[in-house]
């Protein structure tokens, strides 16, 4: 298993995407925080280019690609959104072509932002696994680079958020963070191991989507069929091998988060923080939520990890408000 990037390669990596993005911000909300007994710090990924952390590693891999592969002209990726706008805004960047493969029925709006970024979007399959094989189909029949959904690459680029966060905020005693793929989970992962933090991470799975949870727990791979309707962003039904290990050694625990929690620490973000937070987004801070009995007179911190939910999800959350 490959190591986690160091400090100086996150560093490099912090300097490529900086003139992309810039340092998003880590604030306290009193009206989050209200209630829960402990100090809550909550990342805001929301706050890049694409509205998610993932363009932070899109552009490494981008950069790293272009080095190692000089012919390369086009590029493919299966998503279910937030990915697909890392690749699709990187590629354009360096002056690649991005094909981009969806489910069918997939957030619209994220569809659109894909193409406004210059995306050419194919919608196949009933499920991310589906559109991912397809997309591995696709790629070696038209000579194009399929890019994964988690890759050392993604990871040092992703890791940048978490440095910015352990160096704004010192002393945490956890971090909770949402788990798709597992490429958040091990930048945060490898930006504690390089500033030698003891701070602890904890994972949030949706319980409708929970093959990290169970796999974690058994210490093996276990894929099982995802149904969540409204965190797409972590929709996962097949583990990737390379992070489910990293997982496993770094990883505290994983909570799982109901579809009806998630919508509940939606609208709870919304109306605290006036920020939109997508599914997947709010699944940190759900977490705290129903864990906030362990946790009291702690230091916290909670990635919202993206801002791209669909208009439907959105609608829900404000006719419970």
């Amino acid at each position: 298993m490959p190591i986690l990037p160091t400090l100086l390669e996150i560093e490099a990596a912090k300097a490529l995407i900086r003139p992309h993005v810039r340092e998003t911000p880590t604030f306290r909300w009193p009206l989050l925080e209200r209630g829960l007994g402990c100090e809550l710090w909550m990342k805001h990924e929301n706050h890049t280019v694409v509205g998610a952390f993932k363009v932070r590693g899109g552009l490494v891999y981008m950069d790293e690609l272009r080095r190692q592969q000089p012919d390369v002209r086009g590029v493919i990726a299966a998503t279910t959104g937030n990915h697909g706008q890392s690749i699709a805004y990187a590629a354009k960047q360096n002056g690649l072509r991005a094909f981009i493969v969806v489910p069918r029925g997939n957030n619209p709006e994220k569809n659109n932002a894909m193409r406004s970024l210059g995306a050419e979007l194919i919608e196949h399959g009933r499920e991310f696994q589906e559109a991912l094989e397809y997309s591995r189909e696709f790629a070696a029949t038209e000579g194009l680079h399929a890019v994964p959904s988690f890759h050392p690459w993604l990871v040092r680029g992703v890791a940048t958020y978490g440095l910015e966060l352990l160096n704004t905020v010192s002393d945490l005693d956890a971090i909770f963070v949402p788990i798709g793929l597992g490429s958040g989970f091990c930048g945060i992962a490898a930006a504690r191991e390089a500033v030698k933090a003891s701070t602890k991470i904890i994972g949030v799975v949706s319980a409708h989507a929970p093959a990290y949870a169970h796999s974690f727990a058994e210490r093996r791979f276990i894929e099982h069929p995802s149904s969540t309707r409204v965190a797409e962003g972590v929709a996962c039904k097949t583990p990737n091998a390379e992070a489910l290990a990293w997982i496993i050694e770094h990883a505290h625990e994983i909570v799982t988060i109901t579809d009806d929690e998630a919508l509940s620490a939606m609208r709870e973000i919304l109306q605290a923080t006036h920020n939109l937070p997508e599914g997947s987004g709010a699944l940190a801070y759900a977490a705290i939520k129903k864990q906030q009995d362990q946790w009291q007179g702690k230091r916290l911190a909670c990635i919202l990890s993206g801002g791209n939910g669909s208009m439907a999800i959105l609608k829900r959350v404000m006719e419970g408000l």
